[in-house]
């Protein structure tokens, strides 16, 4: 089932309808499993019996680690001494902490066997003349990367003290919650689970808010993220025809694409939810606009680097152990959250890029805190600039590795981003035969794009101005409207679907 569709539009209509139609909250718990199922079941039916097994056993242990953590009747606990008490409450929270580690240890697992499993068939059973590793193909789950961090964060979460769910409907409910079930927003439970406990019919200006969401979302990925996309493969695709220009010229077009691509599901996803009275969390927040790598990950797929930031970056001692320490910890993040994205060498590469980065950003932090006029110098006008500058080069050049999978073709296309002539016919099969337009014209569109992005940027950041309802329910139909009408022929699936 395609998110930009009207399969999907009578879909959500359904099972809202159903939904709202019930007073129960446990009926509506059960509307929300039912339709989440049958739409991961309408993209991926041979992996529902895994996620619901998954969820099971995921209840189940924070069932146990969540348990009072007063050992034995809690009637009796004034007869035992405080010693004897002290003693007990020590072997129950290691028997926590054991159920902790297995749980979690599960959910890696489950992880890195479905990310991993072809690379390991392909290193030990590849050989020259040897089909096995062509015959054993595993396709991991959709969404199964979400699925797992939410499960992890779920049980650390209960751990750390909040409750553990006691009904497995709400937990299932939740976890299969069709809207974010794919590709996020990493959402945790208690917030979630909280909204539903005070659940009310949205409002008009929630009904227009949700319904913009999902009209701006399609605008991003069906006209703007796959147009992009057009030229992105064909340049990308023709490596060794391609210039500088043209290669530095698919780099910002991927960027952009990437960006545009992955707010436009989650604005799609969050407009869903507000129509069931929820709240998804926000992903993005204006990221190329940050003037540091830090801030970057601050407001770049937001979830994920919330996640990395408590569940990873926390546990290792974060920057309470000096600064050597803390680069470590940034460095070790960074390298996880390009294993987490795939198995192949350029994620690791794409992590090492970023964390290399951070740990430079860190470093450069300490000296501005040593030196008064290197911290004035980047406070100022032109030191904002060029922090930006220097910022979104080394985030744009970073998407080349996430975006080209080969190893060698990443490589090639850093050692000819200068000084490199295009093929004679990359220019005529490309921008005229394929794309009739020229590279200037790309560069006006991506030049109105990115103007637009900062006047959006300045209203809401800084003058904290929104349009209102109404205007918001009139753009709605024009915005499907105009993707029915731009969007090129084909479905192009999100980027964030392979995660």
């Amino acid at each position: 089932m395609e998110l930009i569709s009207i399969v999907y539009g009578l879909f959500i209509l359904s099972v809202l309808g159903i939904y709202w139609a019930l007073e129960k909250p446990q009926m509506r718990l059960m509307a929300i499993l039912i339709g989440s199922i049958f739409a991961y079941s309408s993209l991926n039916t041979q992996y529902i019996p895994l996620l619901l097994a998954l969820t099971f056993i995921n209840f189940q242990f924070g069932r146990e680690i969540g348990k009072n953590t007063s050992p034995g009747q809690h009637n009796l606990d004034w007869q035992i001494s405080n010693e004897e008490w002290q003693f007990a409450n020590v072997d129950w929270n290691q028997r926590r902490l054991k159920l902790l580690w297995l749980g979690v240890s599960l959910n890696v697992l489950i992880l890195l066997a479905f990310k991993y499993i072809n690379s390991a068939v392909a290193i030990f059973f590849d050989t020259p003349g040897s089909t096995s590793g062509n015959l054993f193909k595993v396709v991991a789950p959709l969404g199964i990367s979400f699925f797992t961090f939410e499960c992890i964060a779920y049980l650390v979460d209960v751990y750390r003290g909040a409750p553990a769910s006691n009904q497995l409907l709400k937990f299932a409910a939740y976890k299969l919650f069709f809207p974010k079930l794919i590709s996020g927003p990493i959402t945790r439970y208690h917030n979630f689970i909280t909204q539903f406990n005070s659940l009310e019919f949205p409002t008009t200006n929630r009904i227009a808010e949700a319904l913009w969401l999902i009209a701006r979302g399609a605008v991003k990925k069906g006209i703007l993220a796959d147009r992009l996309s057009i030229f992105v493969d064909l340049c990308f695709g023709n490596l060794q025809r391609a210039g500088s220009n043209d290669l530095w010229l698919a780099t910002l077009a991927y960027g952009l694409h990437l960006y545009l691509d992955f707010s436009g599901y989650v604005d799609i996803a969050r407009g869903s939810a507000l129509l069931f009275g929820l709240v998804l969390p926000e992903n993005f927040d204006f990221p190329y606009f940050s003037t540091s790598i830090a801030e970057f990950w601050r407001r770049w797929h937001m979830t994920l680097g919330d996640w990395l930031r408590n569940y990873v970056y926390f546990p290792l001692g974060g920057s309470r152990q000096g600064l050597t320490r803390t680069c470590w910890n940034l460095f070790i993040v960074m390298l996880i959250a390009g294993i987490w994205h795939g198995s192949i060498w350029t994620f690791v590469v794409w992590g090492v890029y970023h964390g290399l980065a951070l740990v430079v950003h860190r470093l450069m932090d300490a000296m501005s805190d040593r030196y008064e006029k290197l911290e004035q110098f980047w406070q100022n006008p032109l030191g904002v600039v060029l922090a930006w500058f220097i910022t979104q080069i080394m985030v744009f050049t970073s998407w080349i590795w996430f975006r080209l999978p080969n190893l060698q073709d990443s490589v090639w296309v850093f050692q000819h981003l200068w000084n490199h002539p295009a093929d004679s016919q990359f220019y005529q099969k490309v921008y005229v035969e394929a794309l009739n337009t020229s590279p200037h014209q790309i560069v006006w569109i991506m030049g109105i794009l990115s103007a637009f992005m900062g006047v959006t940027y300045v209203f809401k950041r800084h003058l904290k101005l929104d349009i209102s309802w109404p205007l918001k329910l009139v753009f709605v139909p024009l915005c499907f409207y105009a993707v029915w009408l731009f969007a090129p022929e084909g479905s192009v699936p999100f980027v964030y679907f392979n995660f």
